[in-house]
């Protein structure tokens, strides 16, 4: 059976990183037996531009009927003034909530070969291997009410940050059982010192704990103390799990253990359906300079293979190949330092698929 994929490459480098990504999925297709078919559709401003939505009805009906969806990024300068349902940024919102996507999967492995490109010590960051759990569909990005209103002469703005019982017990246990795949640990981030959504967030997760998972050690950290904790002593944290804007922060600033947020990819997973891209955004200074760092989406595709498509056994030569392609020595410009030459978003796509096709022979 043909393994249907909805390939949406967005706008600033998304299409240039994504490119690469499919250029990986047709040496699987060629020398892995994977058989799979792409189409592309737009979303964010390109679908403004082409379609009058960030997120049209055409791309709505491509994406239910694929079996995994690959994204690029989204958003930019030029889409800043339309009105707020129409940026880019709405058409990531709403495909998520059209899909279910109520878990993102953000993983932050530290690759050795890249420990003098962070800007941390080696000694603190060597071995880091963190998955950050994210709440995807609730919080303060979907609350209500919300909006910007006029009180007494001057203008007001708020958001409401809620989180009920279910949709916590649900990213929760994914969180749980993502840990027994791993190191068997579970850090819950919240503010539970001052939020009341906290304080549930905190007792659910607890009972939780007590009921379904107490094999599974679990703790409890402040989110401010969070961040300190990233940079202090990272290697004390196996899963993480926090709700929405927290688990936005927190993954990005995890991202810099690694050297550079090109490195990251992500899996927003639902009931049914799951959703590959990097973390990184759509970085319109460098967009069509072919500098991009195509390696978190080709590691985002290794994420899909794992969790829609029933293909760890590629996932792992994916990874494999974009290993062996940094124990080469190819670096992209936000991976060079110390004098090193630096290719470009093409040419590391390029290594890579070398190094699939030496995997295969």
């Amino acid at each position: 059976m043909t393994i249907k994929i909805a390939v949406l490459p967005g706008d600033g480098i998304g299409p240039e990183i994504v490119n690469e990504a499919v250029k990986v999925l047709g040496v699987l297709n060629r020398s892995f037996g994977l058989n799979a078919s792409w189409q592309e559709g737009t979303i964010g401003g390109v679908g403004y531009d082409v379609d009058g939505a960030p997120y049209s009805e055409a791309t709505r009906k491509l994406v239910h009927a694929s079996d995994a969806v690959l994204l690029g990024a989204v958003g930019g300068p030029k889409w800043e003034k339309l009105d707020k349902p129409l940026r880019p940024e709405a058409g990531l919102l709403r495909i998520r909530e059209d899909l279910g996507l109520f878990a993102n999967y953000r993983p932050t492995k530290v690759h050795s070969q890249l420990l003098d490109a962070s800007t941390l010590k080696p000694e603190v960051i060597d071995g880091v291997d963190i998955l950050v759990v994210r709440e995807l569909v609730g919080g303060i990005y979907f609350g209500q009410p919300r909006g910007i209103e006029t009180v007494d002469g001057e203008r007001r703005g708020y958001n409401t940050m809620v989180y009920s019982e279910s949709e916590i017990r649900r990213i929760g246990r994914t969180a749980f059982e993502a840990a027994r795949l791993r190191s068997n640990r579970v850090c819950s981030v919240e503010k539970a010192n001052v939020l009341d959504v906290s304080e549930l967030w905190r007792n659910v997760i607890i009972e939780l704990h007590e009921s379904e998972y107490a094999d599974v050690e679990l703790s409890h950290m402040y989110v401010d103390n969070a961040a300190m904790q990233l940079i202090r002593n990272p290697r004390q944290f196996d899963v993480i799990v926090t709700g929405n804007l927290f688990g936005d922060i927190l993954s990005d600033e995890a991202s810099m253990l690694t050297g550079s947020i090109g490195m990251l990819p992500s899996a927003s997973l639902g009931e049914k359906f799951g959703m590959y891209e990097p973390i990184h955004g759509s970085a319109p200074d460098i967009a069509g300079e072919n500098k991009a760092n195509p390696l978190a989406t080709i590691l985002s595709v290794a994420m899909m293979l794992r969790f829609s498509l029933d293909r760890n056994d590629l996932a792992e030569i994916v990874e494999k190949a974009v290993e062996n392609t940094l124990d080469a020595g190819v670096r992209t410009v936000d991976l060079a330092f110390g004098g090193e030459a630096s290719v470009s978003c093409s040419a590391m796509g390029d290594a890579v698929c070398a190094a699939l096709e030496e995997l295969a022979s």
